[in-house]
Order: C-alpha cells, then structure tokens, then sequence
C-alpha cells in the first residue's frame, strides 16, 4: 500500500511539473515578447540603483547606461526556457521544504520594503540628532533682523540691506564644507529674469504647498513634459513641473561618516556646534561656514536627460551650462513658515545659486530619493517637494550679491 501511495504521488507531482511548464510557454511567451523591448532600459535603470541602495563601492563613477537596441527572438527564447527550468526547479524546491518542514527551525524574517542597510551595520547613536538650535521665526521689522533668501538672483541685480558679511566664492569643499542634506521646493524661490519667473509654465493641476516661479520649457504638446512616470522613491512628485533643489553645507557637520546626510537638515548643519560655541560666532563666522547650493530643473520623463547623482551635490558641467552661471549672495534659511513679514533667524548663511534652469529626468529625481533612502539617518521626511517662500523683498536682499560666471568643471 506505501508503494502504491508512493507511485501515486510521484505521478501527481510529474503531472503538476508538466502542466506548470506547459502554461508558462503558452501564456509567458506572447507576455515576455510584448513587454521585454518596453521593460530592458528600466531594468537596467533598476539594477543600477539597486547597486547603491546594497553597498556600490563608488557612487560617483557611474555612467548611463542605454539599450543599445531590441532583443533578438533567440534572447526571447532563451528566457522563456530559463523562466521555465526555474519554474520547475522552485516547484521541486517546495516539494522537498514541505517534507523538511516538520524538521527545520522556524525562519526569522529581517528583510524590510527597502535594502536600507544591507549588512545590517550598528551606527551606534546619531550624535547629530536634535543639534537644531531652538529658534523662533520673527518679525521682520525687528531691528538687527539679518538678511534673507530666497532673492532674485538675475545677473545685474543687487539687494538693498546693507550687510558687511562677505559670502564663500569658492567651491565649499575648499572651505572644509561637506553636504549634511539635500532637499527641494516645489517650483523656485529664487527668481532669475528669463529662467524661472513670473512667465514660467507647467502643469495644470492641485498642489499642496505654495509653488515657486517655474522654468519656461513645459509644452503640453510635447510628450516628455506630460507622459507619467512610474515613481518608486520620490513623493508626489510630477513630470513637467519645476523644482528648485538645495544641499545644505556646514563644517560643523559629521563630514564623511554614515551620519553626515540629516533631516531636518538643521540637525547636520549644527551637529558639532554645541550651543556653548555658537554663542561665540561671529555673523561672518556663520556665512564662512554655512553655505546651500541651489539648482532649479524642469523633470521631463526623458532618459537623455539622466544624470547619475543628483544626492552630492549641484551639477556643474560647462559644455552644458551647469552650475556655471552663479549668483552668490548672503542670505538666510527658506521655506513656507517665512514671508516678507516673518523672517528666518537663521542668518547670514552663504547661498550659491545657478541662475539657469535645466531639464532633468524623471529617473534622476528617483535614484537621488534611492539615495536618501540609504542613509543612516531617516530622511523621509525630505522625500517630496516642500513648499516655496515668497520671493524676498528688496529690502530683505542683501546688497552683497557677487556676479559669477564659473569655468571648467569643478563641482561647487
């Protein structure tokens, strides 16, 4: 009778093993010769990003990678029947842990929604954790209120309150900055004449949070600006509208430690700054040592306009007009809790704008989010567009703005 039930059973299995391949042949090949060509420049998009997220050596080396064309009706074949021998092989496989399954230990789970911290390494604790000073937002009209941002950054242009702090020209890296955070706002809030201005157009649609000027690429008529893309890290983002991107520096910061990137990004401006020492800084102590980067893009869902790491820093490319263009001014922090009545006490900080605005893929934005996501710290927080401040009077601007046109392609 055992070697009946025995016989009985391994002819059940066959059959299952038989008609498991033979519905993956009929029903997978049509499926994989219609999706394969659309999905092969998105997988390797993927796979890239997923070398960061589990432990790439060097982020900074990367290089787009394109399809350099269709696969052929062999490839196609050839993974129907890998995706075949697979399927008969884990169909096997859970045949034999079943039998096994009375004997084994139970399993312990460890893997989450992300590929956060492959190697489950202990940081210990965030030393940069709440370091934020606790200062209020105050009127503007206070007497000694310091400058303010963000200002209008047109070539030619200059601010009406006088300052005598002078802003980092240099690239930040030089004054022994790192960057403790990266972040953007939903449309500009700084204003450049002819770039990102009261002309500028995107899409049509509800937005939470105040939205800045916009770039004036956006055609409705022209499929990069309107096709969705498929986001996977970013929230609430949109194709076609312009985002005004910052990464805050500071030489207090935990430079070159899993804890260098914090939100809020106050923590890491102030990480290695007790409030004991702040009280001893001067107003040009503060802009020598605190500084933001600042570039505005318009998102197209293009891949020819993919860029690697958008996470360390500006872009800054000459024969492409990035990061070249530079207003450089002194200012303050931003945001939607500041107006021209409510001023930000976080000042005079060094801010390095590029008054141009480009395009930028889709992907960029997501593979920057990737990034965030991989950090130490948890920056979730900062993983969709925050809203914008009004621009900022000219009696608020500075007086200080240095006109900077930036050659070669040093990254500020």
């Amino acid at each position: 009778a055992r070697t009946a039930a025995t016989a009985s059973f391994m002819i059940s299995i066959r059959a299952i093993l038989f008609i498991s391949f033979l519905w993956l042949v009929i029903v997978g090949w049509p499926f994989a010769l219609h999706t394969f060509p659309q999905r092969q420049q998105r997988s390797q998009s993927r796979r890239s990003q997923s070398t960061i997220m589990c432990g790439a050596e060097d982020m900074h080396n990367e290089n787009k990678s394109v399809p350099e064309g269709t696969p052929s009706s062999s490839s196609l074949k050839a993974v129907v029947g890998v995706l075949g021998v697979s399927t008969v092989g884990l169909l096997v496989a859970t045949i034999v842990l079943a039998v096994q399954k009375g004997n084994a230990p139970a399993a312990t789970s460890t893997a989450g929604g992300l590929c956060k911290n492959p190697e489950n390494k202990d940081y210990g604790a965030n030393k940069c954790s709440g370091m934020r000073p606790d200062w209020p937002n105050t009127e503007c009209v206070v007497e000694g209120m310091g400058e303010q941002s963000g200002a209008n950054v047109t070539r030619g242009y200059n601010g009406q309150k006088s300052t005598d702090v002078v802003p980092i020209t240099t690239p930040y890296r030089e004054k022994g900055l790192c960057p403790v955070n990266v972040h953007w706002h939903l449309g500009a809030e700084h204003y450049s004449k002819g770039e990102f201005d009261e002309n500028g157009k995107g899409p049509v649609e509800f937005h939470e949070g105040r939205i800045g000027f916009q770039c004036s690429y956006y055609d409705a008529e022209d499929e990069k600006f309107t096709k969705p893309y498929d986001w996977e890290w970013c929230i609430g983002m949109t194709v076609g509208q312009t985002y005004e991107i910052h990464w805050p520096h500071s030489a207090a910061g935990e430079c070159n430690s899993p804890w260098q990137y914090q939100t809020p990004f106050y923590d890491g401006v102030f990480c290695n700054l007790p409030a004991d020492a702040i009280k001893g800084l001067t107003r040009q102590d503060v802009a020598s040592n605190v500084g933001v980067q600042s570039q505005s893009f318009t998102v197209v869902n293009d891949e020819d306009y993919y860029y690697p790491d958008l996470f360390t820093g500006m872009i800054v490319d000459e024969a492409q007009g990035k990061g070249t263009d530079m207003a450089i001014y002194t200012g303050s922090t931003t945001g939607t809790s500041r107006s021209n009545e409510i001023c930000s006490p976080f000042n005079p900080i060094t801010w390095q704008v590029d008054r141009t605005c480009h395009l930028i893929s889709a992907s960029s934005f997501d593979k920057m989010c990737q990034q965030m996501e991989s950090q130490a710290d948890n920056m979730k927080d900062d993983l969709y567009a925050h809203g914008s401040r009004p621009l900022v009077t000219d009696e608020l601007a500075a007086d200080n703005h240095v006109q900077r046109k930036r050659k070669g392609r040093t990254l500020l």
